[in-house]
């Protein structure tokens, strides 16, 4: 066993392979981790948008008078 590794320590060769695919690996940890980081604040943008949207929607209807906001909500009942 340890004629095995000092085999696979001393040869600079697979020394080299292995530090390659170990920073082959990495990269690819990093790249996921910043794409999960892109992804989450764009569905923070997105959101933040819906709720912009959500509350002028809110503040118009509060604006409206009681029988003006019921015939502008009665469109988007269902039958």
């Amino acid at each position: 066993m340890s004629a095995l590794l000092s085999f696979l320590l001393g040869n600079p060769t697979l020394l080299g392979i292995g530090a390659a695919i170990l920073a082959a690996l990495g990269w690819g940890v990093r790249q996921r981790l910043a794409g999960e980081r892109a992804e989450r604040a764009r569905q923070a943008a997105t959101e933040a948008a819906a709720r912009d949207i959500a509350s002028q929607v809110q503040n118009d209807i509060g604006a409206l008078p009681p029988a003006a906001a019921r015939k502008e909500l009665r469109s988007w009942a269902r039958d």
